[in-house]
């Protein structure tokens, strides 16, 4: 039977969007995956950089959320933003460490488990998409090929 992380919380942390982390996006260093994911959200220069100072990711994914970034939303985010958060992940494990943290998850079922409510990117009640979940297989799989 396969092993389940449903929940990216204590010694699984590290799989978070909120984990500290560098990661570049067009250019700019933001200090977790989920500062810049929810600054690409937005075609505002001035909002991006905004949500990139925030302290906090947990600010950074109200900022995202907020009517102001709806409202610059860019046309093309439904379709860019798995390639996007991709591409912030992959930069993210990149990291030796952290590189080896997702490996030694092994072929553990990695499930984004959350009560926010987000069935795309995670599992609320075993329901969802799980979408980071498949993002963060993505990875570990390229960097079990590269070892």
């Amino acid at each position: 039977m396969t092993e389940m992380i449903d929940r990216f919380v204590g010694e699984y942390r590290f799989l978070s969007n909120f984990y500290p982390a560098l990661v570049v996006l067009d250019g700019e260093e933001y200090r977790t995956v989920e500062h810049a994911y929810q600054a690409a959200k937005s075609s505002d220069p001035l909002t991006r950089k905004v949500i990139q100072v925030l302290e906090t990711p947990g600010l950074a994914r109200s900022a995202g959320r907020s009517r102001v970034v709806v409202r610059d939303l860019r046309p093309d985010w439904d379709e860019a933003r798995v390639p996007v958060m991709l591409d912030l992940v992959r930069q993210k494990f990149s990291d030796p460490l952290l590189g080896a943290r997702l490996l030694a998850t092994d072929n553990a079922l990695l499930v984004e488990g959350n009560a926010h409510g987000d069935t795309f990117w995670g599992s609320v009640n075993g329901k969802g998409k799980n979408m980071l979940g498949v993002v963060l297989h993505i990875v570990r799989d390229e960097l079990q090929r590269r070892v």
